[in-house]
């Protein structure tokens, strides 16, 4: 009698050390859960403001790109408006210089003077009348950029509205949720500090390649929570025993039972 008295503390020895294990795994998957409830919860109400942070983006982009275009078409502008003036300038001086050969060629005292000074005039009259058709081209690109600077100020001005309305809007759901994901982000921070660091790094890696950043899941129907792949009834019996961490076959996520979902939800 006193032979199997002992045999039973002998048996139940081992016993009691697999189920400290068993334990020590079931706290793990919980801390998991636990993190992963909390980021979900943050997950979604990033998830409520659609893609408006983006569309933010993407309108400050585009107002930067036509802020920087409209400076360079202004800049385009004055440099056809200045060298316009150049020619303009040079049409003048032009004119005078024929002044003064002519009056010079009053004065000559032979005909090789009078004929070089003849084409001192030629010269610059082929100089005005080129100057005069770099004018006309110079105000037709004038009126060209002037448009172009016009329909990208317009442009501006109309995208730089969408974007103070669409911040606006931002803005505001920003507000209406940021207490409430404060407080989120904090406790998630708590969690993932009671997560052993090997474990923590698995979850981010898990949770990176996961489109909808589901990392840890439950098992629920017999299938995974995350791909929705059956699990057949040995590995489900495996999930609940917590001898060991055990991810799915097909996707990858850790897998939880009721019984760390209950606990996590039931202690929030």
């Amino acid at each position: 009698m006193a032979k199997t008295a002992t045999k039973t503390a002998e048996e139940a020895k081992p016993a009691k050390t697999a189920t400290k294990a068993e334990q020590a795994v079931a706290a793990k998957l919980e801390g998991l859960y636990r993190l992963q409830h909390f980021d979900s919860l943050v997950d979604k109400i990033r998830t409520q403001r659609g893609e408006l942070p983006l569309e933010v983006q993407d309108l400050e982009d585009e107002v930067v790109g036509l802020e920087t275009r409209m400076n360079k078409l202004a800049e385009d502008l004055k440099e056809a408006e200045t060298a316009v003036s150049d020619k303009q300038n040079f049409i003048k001086d032009a004119k005078a210089s024929i002044k003064k050969y002519e009056a010079q060629q009053s004065k000559v005292r032979n005909n090789r003077e009078y004929d070089s000074l003849g084409k001192e005039i030629e010269f610059q009259n082929l100089e005005i009348q080129l100057a005069e058709k770099r004018i006309k081209e110079g105000k037709l690109a004038i009126e060209a950029k002037s448009a172009a600077v016009e329909e990208s100020k317009r442009l501006y001005k109309d995208r730089k509205k969408d974007l103070d309305l669409k911040k606006k809007e931002l803005d505001e759901i920003v507000a209406e949720t940021e207490k409430e994901e404060k407080e989120l982000v904090k406790k998630s921070d708590a969690a993932a500090a009671l997560v052993e660091e090997r474990l923590l790094k698995a979850y981010h890696r898990i949770r990176g390649n996961a489109r909808n950043g589901l990392a840890v899941v439950a098992v629920e129907r017999g299938s995974c929570g995350g791909c929705f792949n059956a699990i057949p009834p040995q590995r489900q019996l495996d999930i609940a025993s917590h001898k060991k961490i055990i991810v799915c076959e097909h996707c990858g996520r850790i897998l939880v039972d009721d019984s760390v979902v209950n606990e996590v939800l039931g202690t929030k």
